[in-house]
């Protein structure tokens, strides 16, 4: 019995030191969480417009993914010219049109006969959207600059210091 016993000590000596040597397990890799993985202001106008022509245009999802890069590819052509042509309306209205020309040429291989149809309906909608993105951004940084918000205040203020209270017994 005591050899028994001493057997069993020893084997669990021996797995504890075992189990002591082996190299930890590594906790699970977090995924990045949406909010870590943001779009760029000119993508995210380029998905809202997507997922709103999706809606209308009821697309599949070869369709939406299409899309979503062909919207992604003309607004930020839009953009440049925003940029680089400032101050210029007509010159950039020109060159936008040109883009959405573009546009609906691309859409055109993507989308069915219907799709289409129902697209080409509703272009003069779709081209101001993606259009006014300079606008529509503008609004957003005046409003932020015009109302800021505290990033973390929670409700509190901030406000002179206070001059301590003597405590009892002091002057």
């Amino acid at each position: 019995m005591k050899k028994n016993l001493a057997a069993a000590a020893a084997l669990l000596v021996a797995s504890l030191g075992a189990h002591a040597q082996q190299k930890p397990a590594q906790a699970p890799q977090k995924k990045p969480t949406p909010a870590a993985a943001r779009l760029n202001p000119v993508q995210d106008h380029a998905r809202k417009l997507s997922e709103q022509m999706a809606r209308d245009l009821r697309l599949n999802g070869y369709q939406k993914n299409r899309l979503q890069a062909i919207n992604e590819d003309k607004q930020a052509k839009i953009v440049a010219i925003n940029q680089r042509n400032a101050g210029n309306d007509k010159l950039i209205k020109q060159q936008c049109d040109a883009v959405c020309k573009e546009r609906d040429k691309e859409l055109q291989a993507v989308l069915s006969t219907d799709q289409y149809s129902d697209y080409y309906g509703s272009r003069p909608t779709y081209n101001a959207f993606s259009m006014n993105y300079n606008k529509a951004a503008d609004a957003i940084f005046v409003n932020s600059v015009q109302n800021p918000l505290p990033a973390s205040s929670n409700g509190t203020t901030i406000g002179p210091a206070r001059s301590a209270a003597p405590t009892p017994g002091t002057k």
